[in-house]
C-alpha cells in the first residue's frame, strides 16, 4: 500500500534523485533509497550488537575452554 506523505528535502538531493532515477519516477527512486538506507541502518545496528556481545568473555565459556585444554594435554601426554 502506498501512502502520500510530505517531507522537506534539500534541493541538492532532489537534483541527484532526478539525475539518478533512470526510467522510474522520482517517488520510486526515493522509496528505493529509503529502503536501502533503512537496511543499512539495520545492518549497522546488528554489527554494533554483535561487537558488544563478542567483546565480553563469558566466564562459563572460559572455564569450559580451560577444562578442554587440560583434557587435551592429558590425552596427548598419554600417547
Amino acid at each position: 500500500m502506498r501512502k502520500r506523505a510530505t517531507f522537506t528535502v534539500d534541493e541538492e538531493l532532489l537534483e541527484r534523485i532526478a539525475t539518478t532515477k533512470g526510467d522510474h519516477s522520482a517517488s520510486e527512486r526515493v522509496n528505493e533509497l529509503l529502503k536501502r538506507g533503512l537496511k543499512a541502518e539495520k545492518y549497522e545496528r546488528l554489527a554494533r550488537e554483535a561487537a558488544v556481545f563478542f567483546s565480553r568473555p563469558d566466564p562459563d565459556e572460559r572455564a569450559e575452554r580451560k577444562a578442554f585444554t587440560k583434557a587435551t594435554k592429558r590425552a596427548l601426554s598419554k600417547d
